[in-house]
């Protein structure tokens, strides 16, 4: 159990790193797309240096009942 919370934590982290190298930290998100951005490029971990590029296009949030 201990490994595989090691191999999450690692994924993680690289995905961080990801997030860190594209300036996605630069500027603050102005919407949920940015930060839906974000946060994917996070969970893609290594993937991301293999040519995988998430990106959030648009993001609709529910309006709240009156």
């Amino acid at each position: 159990m201990r490994f595989v919370t090691l191999i999450v934590l690692v994924w993680l982290i690289i995905g961080g790193v990801a997030v860190f190298q594209r300036g996605y930290f630069d500027s603050a998100p102005e919407n949920c797309a940015g930060i839906g951005t974000i946060a994917l490029t996070v969970v893609a971990g290594p993937l991301n240096y293999v040519g995988v590029n998430p990106e959030v296009k648009d993001c609709n949030l529910p309006e709240p009942s009156q």
